[in-house]
């Protein structure tokens, strides 16, 4: 059975104990794609959690995580299931040796070759074989329209066809998460069949809480330094990226591991390629970390 979850205020107690921070927006949509049994979709900047969402929602509910990473030519087939042709050779060979050249049933022989041992599931087969699960559709802009169409069939049905076997039906359909970065814009007909969240960076109190609940040993101080000056870094319009949560949290832990009580300018210089992963972005972040820390 699917866990139940009682109300948003339960999602986001039960996110929190994973270390993850939502705010109500974020619970409410939340908690009405897991009463609703929709699938969420998640879009925002790089580094704002959306992923990590997801990864929050398995351990909150006790549910394994199946995670499907989208890209540029993806297909059904890599998304579904695929045979795995070397043990099929090898299995026709062993027929074909132990029948030491007698004539043999076709049909018979076509039907062992796509047996269920020789299937490989990918994510989706596996998410509607394993549910109650998570299934985590990452960056799914980065896919095409084709591929786009073929999700938009599986969720909406929650069932499967392989020819060689039969329909494969959830018997609980897995809670899924979509995520983009916005690369495209998705089709609507897509974003119908979801329930639709926008996550912004989080402010600053938030975010220095949510480096408190995930880097606890962290100085409290140093995680208000590092906090501070990533929301001035976000402020800034000439950055090709701003940092995301994901690299406030590295920052402060790497400044942590350095023995760091107190972040100065030649300590945020150091390790300024923790936060900041373009060179443009670090020469402009260098010529005024001076400034930028004494406001």
């Amino acid at each position: 059975m699917q866990p139940t979850v009682d109300s948003a205020a339960d999602l986001a107690a039960r996110l929190g104990r994973t270390g993850y921070l939502v705010d109500e927006a974020l619970a409410t949509i939340g908690y009405l794609a897991l009463t609703l049994g929709r699938p969420l979709l998640l879009e925002g900047e790089p580094g704002t959690g959306k992923t990590t969402l997801a990864e929050a929602v398995a351990e909150a509910l006790d549910l394994p995580l199946i995670r499907l990473q989208c890209y540029e030519g993806i297909d059904a087939s890599q998304a579904l299931y695929d045979w795995d042709f070397p043990r099929q050779i090898l299995h026709l060979r062993a027929v074909e040796a132990g029948a030491g050249g007698a004539a043999q049933d076709v049909s018979e022989l076509e039907k062992s070759l796509f047996d269920e041992r020789f299937l490989l599931s990918r994510p989706v087969l596996r998410a509607l074989r394993e549910a109650p699960a998570v299934l985590l559709v990452d960056e799914v802009d980065r896919a095409d329209d084709e591929f786009e169409a073929f999700l938009l069939e599986v969720l909406s049905t929650y069932q499967v066809t392989i020819p060689e076997i039969g329909t494969v039906r959830a018997a609980h359909p897995p809670i899924v998460v979509l995520t983009s970065n916005r690369t495209r814009e998705l089709h609507d007909a897509l974003k119908r069949r979801c329930l639709y969240h926008w996550i912004d960076h989080p402010g600053l109190e938030r975010e220095l809480a949510i480096v408190r609940s995930r880097a606890p040993h962290v100085a409290p101080a140093l995680a208000e330094q590092v906090v501070r000056l990533v929301q001035r870094l976000r402020q800034r319009d000439d950055l090709i990226k701003p940092p995301g949560v994901a690299e406030t949290l590295d920052w402060a832990r790497a400044l942590d591991a350095l023995g760091a009580a107190d972040l100065d300018i030649e300590l945020a210089a150091a390790t300024l390629g923790v936060a900041v992963k373009y060179r443009e972005d670090a020469d402009r972040v260098r010529a005024s970390l001076d400034q930028m820390l004494r406001t």
